[in-house]
């Protein structure tokens, strides 16, 4: 899966501290059990990682920088989203095709 650089720059930044990868392991655990179809959830993540990145650009470098160089449009974390629920929640159970 290929992440855009503003999703690589924001995985970076919570591999690189511990409390904040804590937090967003419980939170996409969390949003995992929403009793809503995948994509609704990658949807539903993909809002919260990106009122993240814009939290993080009022305080933090890189972020700060970006978004004063380059404007603070919204960006996907698409690939993002679906790549913290592929590697930080359990395999979902293969629904078993009935043969007729």
């Amino acid at each position: 899966m290929s992440l855009n650089r503003y999703e690589q720059m924001l995985l970076d930044y919570v591999q690189s501290h511990p409390d904040e990868k804590h937090y967003w392991k419980e939170r996409v655990l969390e949003i995992d059990k929403l009793p809503l179809l995948r994509e609704q959830i990658v949807i539903e993540l993909n809002g919260q990682l990106w009122s993240y990145f814009e939290e993080r650009s009022r305080h933090e470098s890189p972020f700060k920088d970006i978004v004063m160089h380059e404007g603070s449009g919204k960006i996907s974390m698409l690939n993002l989203s679906e790549y913290l629920l592929a590697t930080w929640t359990p395999p979902k159970p293969q629904k078993k095709e009935k043969n007729l």
